[in-house]
């Protein structure tokens, strides 16, 4: 605040003596009668293709704004909820930043910056379809095959993928471990999305070809992404979901390798989180009641060729009885899964 950065030097020294019952910032507030904290950012969002939005604590007047790529304004509503009007279309394939400099009523300023794309309204319902969460590496007569941990989808209707996200709670609750780019696709497709990057030749089909990646359990048919990593990103317990641009959860697994008691803290979050949203239920399907690992799909027979299948054959109830484990060497990733189901011995 600008009068303060000019009187904080004087008032520090004559209200010394109230150090030991409040802060400084208090103390000042106190003779000035007014905050010296700055308004706090709660979030933005791309309300439209032509509309984005900042939330903040309290009332505040934007003294500059800008945006990079360049984008023209046409109009502002300032308050709490700071509404931008764009005289074009944001696009959902751009990648952009907003720099924003607010000011509230007692003059103290906030500048945030934010990443963002734009608003994608074309978003395809989608399931999580096939997951491998083994690793394993040999050597054959042509080389070295990695059959590295994924996550399969599935899209049940044409659509655009731009800004979804794809969450593994032993990754982050927080943080997506991937994001999708601006890729249209059709009804029906298999996206197979490769947890590390082993070999050489590998890339994200993006377009229309999807035969263009090499790599082990690259897709001729299903269209492949690959993260750009080496090490382990999925676990036998974790538990895997999408979020649209609004934070909705379009769909969930939870997975644990046995019933008995959760490994980590992150994983009785991540239940928990998903329950709330009505996106992973327990096997008697109340709503509201946390599951349990018992709730989850059991791992423990899973390997790197017995993967963790959807029955495609059913609707989707988000339990645990929608998966089984597929039977050794019936791994199927980028194409519909297989129906042989492994038989513990």
């Amino acid at each position: 605040m600008k009068i303060y950065s000019f009187i904080l030097g004087i008032l520090i020294p004559v209200l010394g003596f109230t150090a030991c019952s409040c802060s400084t910032e208090i103390a000042i507030e106190e003779v000035l009668g007014a905050s010296t904290a700055s308004p706090v950012f709660l979030s933005f969002k791309a309300v439209s293709s032509t509309e984005v939005a900042f939330e903040f604590s309290a009332p505040v007047k934007v003294l500059s704004l800008h945006f990079e790529p360049a984008l023209e304004v046409a109009s502002i509503s300032e308050g709490a909820n700071v509404s931008i009007n764009l005289k074009q279309d944001l696009g959902a394939e751009k990648k952009l930043l907003a720099d924003i400099l607010v000011e509230d009523e007692n003059e103290n300023t906030l500048n945030v910056l934010v990443p963002f794309r734009g608003r994608n309204n074309r978003l395809p319902p989608l399931l999580i379809n096939e997951l491998r969460t083994e690793h394993s590496s040999s050597t054959t007569k042509t080389g070295k095959v990695e059959r590295i941990e994924f996550v399969e989808l599935k899209t049940l209707s044409a659509g655009n993928l731009a800004a979804l996200r794809l969450f593994i709670a032993s990754y982050s609750m927080t943080e997506p471990i991937f994001e999708f780019p601006s890729v249209e696709v059709k009804s029906g497709e298999y996206i197979v999305v490769h947890l590390r990057t082993l070999e050489t030749g590998t890339v994200n089909e993006t377009g229309a070809d999807l035969g263009a990646s090499a790599g082990t359990d690259a897709s001729p048919t299903g269209r492949d992404f690959w993260y750009p990593d080496t090490t382990a990103q999925l676990g036998m317990t974790d538990a895997v979901f999408l979020l649209d641009q609004d934070n909705r959860v379009l769909d969930s697994v939870v997975l644990s390798k046995t019933a008995d008691k959760w490994s980590k803290e992150v994983f009785a979050d991540a239940a928990k989180f998903l329950a709330q949203q009505g996106a992973w239920l327990p096997g008697n399907g109340k709503a509201g009641t946390i599951p349990g690992p018992a709730d989850a799909v059991i791992t423990e027979s899973t390997t790197a060729t017995r993967t963790i299948c959807r029955d495609e054959s059913i609707t989707d109830t988000n339990k645990a009885a929608d998966w089984y484990i597929t039977d050794t060497s019936k791994a199927s990733p980028g194409t519909k899964n297989n129906t042989e189901r492994y038989k513990k011995k």
